[in-house]
């Protein structure tokens, strides 16, 4: 889960970058091949959720036969009372079938007055056991610097407040 977690950090970064200015993102699939070759597609269709259960179908089947992949969408996840929109990252490294890692960047829209990025959530750790999870965040967050452009405005909009 190491290299998906870096993998869907880098991808986090870039949708950040596609959201901080007000655009709707199209869902992503992005995967790393077995000769480490970093591939993205874009999930474009008639609407968000035929877009992201394709993306879905696709995660689950490995058509791609690839050796990591994550899946990123826009969302909305509950914090507190109320609930905010978030890029919603869903993680599977394949050689370890079954493993599963769901995470939320939970963000403000700059239609909210100013552009923020929160905190990173873990939604979901299943049949996980064999990995560190605090490596595996680490991890998300190299990738997240590994993205000039989407780490510059993630770090420049942080809020930790949520």
């Amino acid at each position: 889960m190491i290299t998906a977690s870096k993998l869907a950090g880098f991808f986090a970064a870039h949708a950040i970058w596609c959201v901080s200015d007000g655009e709707t993102l199209i869902p992503m699939l992005a995967y790393i091949t077995a000769d480490d070759e970093r591939k993205m597609d874009r999930l474009i269709s008639d609407d968000l959720a035929t877009s992201v259960a394709h993306g879905k179908e696709k995660l689950d089947s490995n058509e791609m036969n690839a050796n990591d992949a994550v899946l990123l969408y826009d969302g909305r996840i509950p914090i507190g009372k109320e609930k905010i929109d978030a890029i919603i990252i869903e993680m599977r490294a394949y050689f370890s079938p079954g493993s599963e890692a769901v995470m939320a960047v939970p963000y403000s829209p700059k239609t909210s007055g100013k552009f923020r990025v929160h905190k990173p959530k873990l939604l979901g750790w299943k049949n996980c056991d064999d990995f560190d999870m605090n490596a595996a965040l680490q991890s998300f967050f190299e990738g997240v610097d590994g993205h000039e452009k989407g780490a510059k405005i993630w770090n420049d909009s942080l809020d930790e407040s949520k």
